[in-house]
């Protein structure tokens, strides 16, 4: 079997929606209520009872991201509550067997990846709260072995179930909430190889992320935008563009704005890194408006600006990739802020401009070249051709260079002698 996984497309696509549902999802209190609240299990089972998304609709999800230009989708097959939004054979805790409806949610959520051309991910929690053995894995062995157990089942069951899935998103390494054992005692204690080696076996082209204690195909910083050290590791930020990760009731004042989300989207971009924005699904199974409305102006932006984006990566010439993008020979620069003067300068650059535009726009810039390596660039637009974000790209007649300024007088700027 050629066990290949395609992190090369993966990283390509740059862009991906992540869903947090499950049967918290009614109580409007994100999906950590059950923790937070102290909820015992049996209680917390009758969330399950009452499960029926009257407005269940994935396609709408998938129409949406879609829309927004996002590649890629993940949704909370399983969170910490335990709660399956699948069939298990191995849990009577699941939508099938629980809820009204009786309904695979993942199987009708993969089926709509399909018509509309997203690749299908699946968040998965390890962790389980019902198990006594999460909290207390030293004394209590055979309830955390049974978790374990149940993990690894499921996985598989998971992976074995709905055709083709692309993407594996692990979370809840930690054992007892307990950052301390992410780094030995988790990683042994969930035995994450063994299982994505499993994984891998029916699923051979699949990306996986590192929240099972094995280090697989690429890194997970949440809720700001963090390459790792080593500049070759592919990585992919979340961060939730609602309130929380799951839903919460009443008017989302904390919304993220498109601008907010296409900034985040560049600035991970210009690190050779990819963005999972996430949105709480609501308790009837929809996108909340407002997100539909904002994933709407991020996918008209990317409809104009999407080339500096997918299979786009970090510059070359300068430490500081701020605002910069590159695919092949093509620079990006996006302006977030905008001069009055209508004009742009990159100052300290050996390069000469062969060609320059601006995406949407037949507007013809003007390129003048001055003193301390400043490269002028004028007569740029008074607003940008679609907001909130101007594009500049630029092709150089050969590869930029930085100019390092003279350590001994980094004054010299002030004469046009840097």
């Amino acid at each position: 079997m050629d066990i290949k996984p395609d992190i090369e497309g993966f990283m390509h696509d740059r862009f991906g929606l992540f869903l947090h549902w499950g049967c918290y999802s009614q109580l409007g209190k994100g999906e950590w209520n059950m923790f937070f609240e102290r909820t015992p299990a049996e209680e917390y089972a009758k969330l399950a009872a009452s499960f029926e998304p009257k407005s269940f609709d994935p396609r709408q999800w998938a129409r949406t991201a879609k829309e927004a230009g996002m590649r890629y989708m993940v949704l909370t097959a399983r969170h910490h509550d335990g709660f399956c939004l699948f069939d298990s054979k191995v849990s009577d805790f699941t939508s099938v067997k629980c809820s009204p409806g009786h309904r695979d949610y993942v199987a009708e959520y993969v089926e709509a990846c399909r018509e509309f051309g997203l690749k299908a991910g699946l968040y998965y929690s390890e962790m389980d709260w019902r198990f006594p053995g999460y909290f207390n894995y030293k004394t209590d062995k055979a309830s955390a072995e049974a978790m374990r157990r149940q993990c690894h089942d499921q996985v598989l069951e998971l992976m074995s179930s709905y055709g083709k899935i692309d993407i594996l998103w692990y979370d809840g390494l930690w054992l007892a909430h307990d950052p301390g054992t992410d780094a030995v005692e988790s990683p042994a204690f969930w035995r994450g190889k063994e299982l994505n080696d499993r994984v891998r076996r029916l699923q051979p082209h699949i990306v996986i992320n590192n929240r099972l204690g094995d280090p697989a195909d690429f890194d997970t910083p949440e809720g700001a935008i963090r390459p790792p050290k080593d500049r070759t590791r592919p990585w992919e930020c979340c961060k939730t563009m609602t309130h929380g990760w799951g839903y919460y009731g009443g008017p989302d004042v904390f919304a993220r704005s498109s601008a907010g989300v296409i900034k985040d989207l560049i600035d991970c971009v210009s690190d050779n890194g990819n963005y999972l924005v996430n949105v709480g699904v609501t308790p009837d199974g929809r996108l909340p408006d407002s997100a539909v409305r904002t994933l709407h102006e991020v996918g008209a932006w990317l409809k104009i600006n999407g080339e500096s984006i997918y299979g786009a990566g970090s510059i070359d010439f300068q430490n500081d990739h701020y605002a910069w993008t590159r695919k092949e020979n093509i620079y990006y620069f996006h302006m977030y802020s905008y001069p009055l003067d209508g004009r742009k300068v990159f100052p300290l650059m050996d390069a000469k401009i062969k060609n320059i535009s601006i995406p949407g726009s037949d507007r013809k810039l003007k390129v003048e070249y001055a003193s301390n390596h400043r490269i002028v660039i004028s007569d740029l637009p008074s607003a940008p051709p679609l907001l909130p974000f101007l594009t500049l790209k630029i092709e150089f007649e050969s590869p930029p260079m930085k100019i390092s300024e003279d350590a001994n007088n980094r004054a010299a700027w002030l004469v046009g002698m840097a």
